[in-house]
C-alpha cells in the first residue's frame, strides 16, 4: 500500500494527535505499516515519518459515504474527534478505542467509551478498570528488530563496552516513577559482592529530573562505583536494539507503568528479566520459569531478585525468554489480532 493512499481506498483511519513521541505514537509507527499489507488502514496527524502511510487531517472533513470505516483511537481527544466526524460531519465511522490505562477513568473519558463501538485492552489490568466487555490484546515486539546478537563481544566492543563482565541495564526515562533510583540503590548494594558485573542506565533525563540525575550520580560517585554504573548518551530509537542485546541482565523498576515495552524488547534480544509488578508486567514473564517479579517499590526485593537472578545460568534463562516472545508477543500477532477487530467492525449492519 502506498504511504499515500487516497482517502475514498481507506478501511481503517488511525488517528495521532500528538506532535511529540509517545508510547501511543510509537505504536501506530510500528503497527500501520504492517497492517497496511493486510488491510487498507493509513494514520493522520502530526510529525509520523515518511514510511507510515497517512493521510492529512483535512482529509477526514471530505470522506466519501459510501461505507463504514473503522476510526480507531488510542487517546481521548482522537475518541472526541472520531464522535465529531460521525455526528456532525455525518462520516460513516465505527468507533474503536484501545486503553493502557492501570487507574479509575474519570466520568469525561468513561463517557467518551461509553460511545465507542468496541473497546481493545492493552491488558487484563487495564480491562478490569472498564465499564464495559473488552478485547484485551497485549503489544507485541518487531523480533526482527529486537532479536539475539551474532556476535555480543564484538557488539560490546563496538559500543565501547567491557566484553567480559556481566553488564544489568535499566532503559528509559531517567526519573522517579521508571525507578532509575531503585536500579541505582540496587547495584550500590549488589556490585561490591560482585567485582565482574557492571551496570548501564540508558535514557534521557529531561529538564525537571536533571537534579534527580544528578543525586544518583553524586550517590554512585560516593560509593566508588562511578566507573562500574554507566550513564552513556541517549541513543536514537533505531539503535536501542543493540545496548539490550549487550547486556545479559534486564532489569525493569518502573514504580508505575500503563503496559511497558522495555521487558519485551529485552527477552526478544534473550535478555533475562527482573521486573516490578506493575503495567502489564505479569503477563508478559511468567515467574519463576521465565523472569522474576517482585512487588513495586519495593528496593529489598528487587534487589533479592536480581541476586537470585545473577547466579542462574543467564544465557539458559535468555533463551527461555526468546522463545517465549516467539511464541506469544511478536508485533504480526498483535497486528492480526487488531485486523480481526476491525473486520468485526466493518461486518456489523
Amino acid at each position: 500500500m502506498s504511504t499515500r493512499p487516497s482517502p475514498r481506498d481507506l478501511d481503517v483511519i488511525a488517528p495521532n494527535l500528538k506532535q511529540r513521541l509517545s508510547g501511543v505514537t510509537s505504536t501506530i509507527i510500528r503497527l500501520v505499516p504492517l497492517q497496511a499489507r493486510q488491510i487498507a488502514i493509513a494514520a493522520t496527524g502530526p510529525g509520523l515519518p515518511d514510511h507510515v502511510p497517512h493521510i492529512p487531517l483535512s482529509a477526514l472533513v471530505t470522506l466519501p459515504r459510501d461505507r463504514w470505516r473503522v476510526w480507531h483511537a488510542r487517546r481521548n481527544t482522537e475518541m472526541l474527534l472520531g464522535l465529531v466526524l460521525r455526528h456532525v460531519f455525518r462520516r460513516k465511522l465505527r468507533l474503536l478505542f484501545t486503553t493502557a490505562s492501570q487507574r479509575q477513568h474519570s466520568a469525561y473519558t468513561k463517557w467518551l467509551i461509553r460511545q465507542m463501538d468496541g473497546v481493545v485492552a492493552v491488558s487484563r489490568k487495564s480491562a478490569a478498570y472498564l465499564d464495559r466487555p473488552a478485547t484485551v490484546i497485549l503489544h507485541g515486539i518487531d523480533l526482527d528488530d529486537f532479536t539475539p546478537p551474532a556476535d555480543k563481544p564484538a557488539l560490546r566492543a563496538r559500543l565501547g563496552l567491557d566484553p567480559k563482565a556481566t553488564l544489568i541495564g535499566c532503559i528509559g526515562r531517567i526519573r522517579a516513577q521508571k525507578g532509575t533510583d531503585l536500579f541505582v540503590d540496587a547495584m550500590l548494594r549488589l556490585l561490591p559482592d560482585r567485582p565482574g558485573a557492571q551496570a548501564i542506565v540508558l535514557g534521557r533525563a529531561t529538564e525537571a529530573h536533571k537534579e534527580f540525575l544528578a543525586g544518583l550520580q553524586s550517590r554512585i560517585a560516593a560509593a566508588g562505583l562511578s566507573d562500574r554504573i554507566h550513564f552513556p548518551d541517549e541513543v536514537p530509537p533505531d539503535q536501542v536494539a543493540a545496548w539490550y542485546q549487550a547486556l545479559d541482565l534486564y532489569v525493569a523498576p518502573q514504580r508505575w507503568e500503563g503496559f511497558g515495552l522495555t521487558p519485551l524488547e529485552a527477552m526478544a534480544c534473550a535478555v533475562p528479566v527482573v521486573a516490578a509488578d506493575v503495567g502489564a508486567f505479569s503477563e508478559q514473564l511468567d515467574p519463576p520459569e521465565i523472569g522474576l517479579l517482585v512487588p513495586h517499590d519495593d528496593l529489598a526485593a528487587l534487589t533479592a531478585a536480581t541476586d537470585e537472578m545473577l547466579d542462574r545460568d543467564l544465557a539458559a534463562e535468555g533463551a527461555k525468554a526468546r522463545a517465549k516472545m516467539e511464541a506469544e508477543f511478536s508485533l504480526s500477532r498483535e497486528a492480526e489480532a487488531l485486523i480481526a477487530v476491525y473486520r468485526d467492525l466493518l461486518s456489523r449492519p
